[in-house]
Protein backbone atom coordinates (compact mmCIF):
# COMPACT_ATOMS: atom_id res chain seq x y z
CA UNK A 1 0.00 0.00 0.00
CA UNK A 2 1.12 3.54 -1.09
CA UNK A 3 2.60 5.70 2.31
CA UNK A 4 0.35 9.08 1.89
CA UNK A 5 2.74 12.30 2.15
CA UNK A 6 1.16 12.82 5.68
CA UNK A 7 2.34 10.19 6.75
CA UNK A 8 5.66 10.03 5.29
CA UNK A 9 6.39 13.55 6.45
CA UNK A 10 5.66 11.87 10.25
CA UNK A 11 7.73 8.59 9.49
CA UNK A 12 10.60 11.31 8.04
CA UNK A 13 10.36 12.88 12.19
CA UNK A 14 11.10 9.25 13.22
CA UNK A 15 13.60 8.01 10.88
CA UNK A 16 15.67 11.35 9.19
CA UNK A 17 17.09 9.30 6.98
CA UNK A 18 13.75 8.63 4.90
CA UNK A 19 14.27 12.60 4.20
CA UNK A 20 16.31 13.26 0.47
CA UNK A 21 17.96 15.78 -0.25
CA UNK A 22 16.60 17.42 2.47
CA UNK A 23 19.63 18.79 4.27
CA UNK A 24 19.96 22.15 6.59
CA UNK A 25 21.23 25.20 6.13
CA UNK A 26 24.27 24.48 8.21
CA UNK A 27 25.78 21.17 8.35
CA UNK A 28 27.16 19.91 11.41
CA UNK A 29 30.93 19.53 10.56
CA UNK A 30 33.68 21.31 12.57
CA UNK A 31 37.47 21.12 12.15
CA UNK A 32 39.05 18.99 14.87
CA UNK A 33 41.49 20.30 17.14
CA UNK A 34 43.24 16.80 17.89
CA UNK A 35 44.07 16.18 14.93
CA UNK A 36 47.60 15.20 16.26
CA UNK A 37 47.61 14.10 19.91
CA UNK A 38 50.32 15.86 21.91
CA UNK A 39 52.55 12.51 21.56
CA UNK A 40 51.91 12.77 17.70
CA UNK A 41 52.96 16.61 17.34
CA UNK A 42 55.64 16.18 19.55
CA UNK A 43 56.96 13.27 17.83
CA UNK A 44 56.12 14.70 13.97
CA UNK A 45 58.09 18.19 14.91
CA UNK A 46 61.01 16.57 16.01
CA UNK A 47 60.83 14.14 13.11
CA UNK A 48 60.02 16.63 10.78
CA UNK A 49 63.49 18.49 11.92
CA UNK A 50 65.42 15.95 11.56
CA UNK A 51 64.48 14.99 8.11
CA UNK A 52 64.52 18.28 6.96
CA UNK A 53 64.10 18.94 2.69
CA UNK A 54 65.53 15.54 1.73
CA UNK A 55 61.97 14.13 2.51
CA UNK A 56 58.30 14.56 2.96
CA UNK A 57 56.37 13.62 6.14
CA UNK A 58 52.69 12.82 6.19
CA UNK A 59 50.42 12.02 9.24
CA UNK A 60 47.50 9.66 9.31
CA UNK A 61 47.70 8.15 5.94
CA UNK A 62 44.88 5.56 4.93
CA UNK A 63 46.54 1.95 4.37
CA UNK A 64 44.32 2.24 1.28
CA UNK A 65 45.73 5.01 -0.12
CA UNK A 66 49.19 3.51 0.53
CA UNK A 67 48.61 -0.09 -0.83
CA UNK A 68 46.52 -1.71 -3.42
CA UNK A 69 45.31 -5.30 -3.77
CA UNK A 70 46.61 -7.66 -6.15
CA UNK A 71 43.89 -9.67 -8.15
CA UNK A 72 41.25 -7.25 -6.79
CA UNK A 73 38.36 -9.04 -7.64
CA UNK A 74 39.27 -12.09 -6.07
CA UNK A 75 41.06 -10.34 -3.03
CA UNK A 76 38.40 -8.00 -2.08
CA UNK A 77 37.80 -9.00 1.31
CA UNK A 78 41.47 -7.77 1.47
CA UNK A 79 40.77 -4.05 0.40
CA UNK A 80 38.08 -3.88 3.52
CA UNK A 81 40.53 -4.76 5.92
CA UNK A 82 42.84 -1.99 5.21
CA UNK A 83 40.14 0.58 4.07
CA UNK A 84 39.33 1.94 7.65
CA UNK A 85 43.04 1.69 8.80
CA UNK A 86 45.88 4.25 8.60
CA UNK A 87 49.72 3.95 9.44
CA UNK A 88 50.42 7.20 11.92
CA UNK A 89 52.79 8.54 9.45
CA UNK A 90 54.21 8.09 6.28
CA UNK A 91 57.97 9.00 5.03
CA UNK A 92 58.20 9.73 1.07
CA UNK A 93 60.11 11.00 -1.62
CA UNK A 94 59.69 14.81 -1.89
CA UNK A 95 60.24 14.22 -5.85
CA UNK A 96 58.05 11.34 -6.52
CA UNK A 97 55.92 11.40 -3.87
CA UNK A 98 57.18 7.28 -3.37
CA UNK A 99 56.41 5.94 0.09
CA UNK A 100 59.54 4.97 1.43
CA UNK A 101 59.42 4.12 5.41
CA UNK A 102 55.84 3.70 7.59
CA UNK A 103 56.21 4.80 11.55
CA UNK A 104 53.78 3.89 13.94
CA UNK A 105 53.70 5.41 17.56
CA UNK A 106 52.88 2.75 20.19
CA UNK A 107 50.45 3.87 23.57
CA UNK A 108 49.63 1.62 26.35
CA UNK A 109 46.63 0.73 24.25
CA UNK A 110 48.65 -1.45 21.71
CA UNK A 111 49.29 -3.68 24.85
CA UNK A 112 45.43 -5.02 24.90
CA UNK A 113 44.93 -8.30 23.14
CA UNK A 114 42.69 -7.20 20.23
CA UNK A 115 44.61 -3.84 19.73
CA UNK A 116 47.80 -6.49 19.03
CA UNK A 117 45.83 -8.41 16.76
CA UNK A 118 45.55 -4.97 14.53
CA UNK A 119 49.40 -4.18 14.66
CA UNK A 120 50.28 -7.99 13.40
CA UNK A 121 48.13 -7.45 10.29
CA UNK A 122 49.67 -3.69 9.85
CA UNK A 123 53.13 -5.36 9.88
CA UNK A 124 52.33 -8.06 7.55
CA UNK A 125 50.83 -5.49 5.20
CA UNK A 126 53.75 -3.85 5.18
CA UNK A 127 55.73 -6.67 4.57
CA UNK A 128 53.73 -8.07 1.99
CA UNK A 129 53.96 -4.97 -0.12
CA UNK A 130 58.09 -4.80 0.78
CA UNK A 131 57.99 -1.29 2.60
CA UNK A 132 59.20 -0.96 5.88
CA UNK A 133 57.53 -0.19 8.90
CA UNK A 134 59.50 1.10 11.86
CA UNK A 135 57.42 1.35 15.70
CA UNK A 136 57.83 3.82 18.57
CA UNK A 137 56.84 3.86 21.82
CA UNK A 138 54.60 6.77 23.00
CA UNK A 139 57.12 8.78 25.39
CA UNK A 140 57.08 12.29 26.66
CA UNK A 141 60.28 13.94 24.41
CA UNK A 142 62.27 12.45 21.81
CA UNK A 143 66.08 13.10 20.60
CA UNK A 144 66.94 13.54 16.70
CA UNK A 145 69.63 10.96 17.59
CA UNK A 146 67.31 8.04 18.28
CA UNK A 147 64.70 8.59 15.84
CA UNK A 148 68.33 8.80 12.96
CA UNK A 149 69.24 5.35 14.79
CA UNK A 150 65.83 3.91 13.73
CA UNK A 151 65.23 5.24 10.21
CA UNK A 152 68.18 5.93 9.10
CA UNK A 153 68.75 1.95 7.75
CA UNK A 154 66.04 2.54 5.90
CA UNK A 155 66.06 5.36 4.03
CA UNK A 156 69.88 4.98 2.61
CA UNK A 157 69.23 4.21 -0.63
CA UNK A 158 66.98 7.44 -0.74
CA UNK A 159 69.42 9.43 1.58
CA UNK A 160 72.22 9.49 -1.79
CA UNK A 161 69.95 11.07 -3.82
CA UNK A 162 69.50 15.13 -3.94
CA UNK A 163 65.83 15.50 -3.25
CA UNK A 164 65.31 18.22 -6.28
CA UNK A 165 66.90 15.40 -8.46
CA UNK A 166 63.73 14.67 -11.00
CA UNK A 167 62.32 11.25 -10.88
CA UNK A 168 62.99 9.08 -13.54
CA UNK A 169 59.50 9.13 -15.60
CA UNK A 170 57.75 6.50 -16.99
CA UNK A 171 57.21 6.27 -20.92
CA UNK A 172 54.25 7.50 -22.26
CA UNK A 173 52.32 4.54 -23.22
CA UNK A 174 49.44 4.10 -25.80
CA UNK A 175 46.08 3.32 -24.11
CA UNK A 176 44.53 0.85 -24.48
CA UNK A 177 47.74 -1.63 -24.35
CA UNK A 178 48.01 -3.60 -27.05
CA UNK A 179 47.07 -7.71 -25.48
CA UNK A 180 49.86 -10.01 -25.11
CA UNK A 181 49.91 -13.69 -25.51
CA UNK A 182 48.63 -15.16 -21.92
CA UNK A 183 51.60 -17.98 -22.28
CA UNK A 184 54.29 -15.63 -23.33
CA UNK A 185 53.53 -12.79 -21.19
CA UNK A 186 56.24 -12.24 -18.10
CA UNK A 187 54.34 -12.49 -14.52
CA UNK A 188 54.73 -8.75 -12.96
CA UNK A 189 57.35 -9.26 -10.16
CA UNK A 190 55.33 -6.92 -7.67
CA UNK A 191 51.47 -7.86 -7.96
CA UNK A 192 52.40 -11.37 -9.46
CA UNK A 193 50.02 -11.28 -12.60
CA UNK A 194 50.38 -11.47 -15.91
CA UNK A 195 51.91 -8.21 -17.66
CA UNK A 196 50.45 -6.77 -20.61
CA UNK A 197 52.29 -5.58 -23.90
CA UNK A 198 52.71 -1.82 -24.14
CA UNK A 199 54.28 0.61 -26.94
CA UNK A 200 56.00 3.75 -26.01
CA UNK A 201 54.40 6.84 -27.88
CA UNK A 202 56.68 9.64 -27.22
CA UNK A 203 60.19 10.28 -26.97
CA UNK A 204 63.13 8.95 -28.57
CA UNK A 205 62.17 5.39 -27.77
CA UNK A 206 58.72 5.81 -29.79
CA UNK A 207 57.46 2.90 -31.14
CA UNK A 208 59.35 0.48 -28.98
CA UNK A 209 57.29 -2.05 -26.98
CA UNK A 210 57.58 -3.23 -23.32
CA UNK A 211 55.69 -5.27 -21.06
CA UNK A 212 53.87 -2.98 -18.05
CA UNK A 213 51.99 -4.17 -15.17
CA UNK A 214 48.19 -4.20 -16.00
CA UNK A 215 47.52 -2.15 -12.50
CA UNK A 216 49.12 0.55 -14.01
CA UNK A 217 49.26 3.37 -12.75
CA UNK A 218 49.24 1.64 -8.99
CA UNK A 219 52.23 -0.31 -10.16
CA UNK A 220 55.13 0.88 -12.69
CA UNK A 221 56.89 -2.17 -12.86
CA UNK A 222 58.37 -2.72 -16.72
CA UNK A 223 60.54 -5.51 -18.15
CA UNK A 224 61.99 -5.31 -21.73
CA UNK A 225 60.07 -7.44 -24.31
CA UNK A 226 62.89 -10.10 -25.22
CA UNK A 227 64.79 -9.60 -28.62
CA UNK A 228 63.66 -12.09 -31.32
CA UNK A 229 66.00 -14.27 -33.06
CA UNK A 230 66.32 -13.84 -36.75
CA UNK A 231 65.15 -16.95 -38.95
CA UNK A 232 67.82 -19.22 -39.08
Amino acid sequence: MAVTKEKQGCLSLIFPFLRKNDLPEELPYRTRDDFLSPAELSFYKVLSSTLGARFTLQSKVRLADVFFVARPNENFAYFNRIAQRHVDFLICDPATMKPLLGIELDDSSHQRERRQKRDEFVDRVFEAANLPLVRFPVQRAYTTQELVEKIAPHLRNALGKPAAEAPATAPAVSDPPAPAKQDSAPLCPKCNIPMVLRTVTQGEHKGKQFYGCSNYPRCREVKPVPAQRPPA
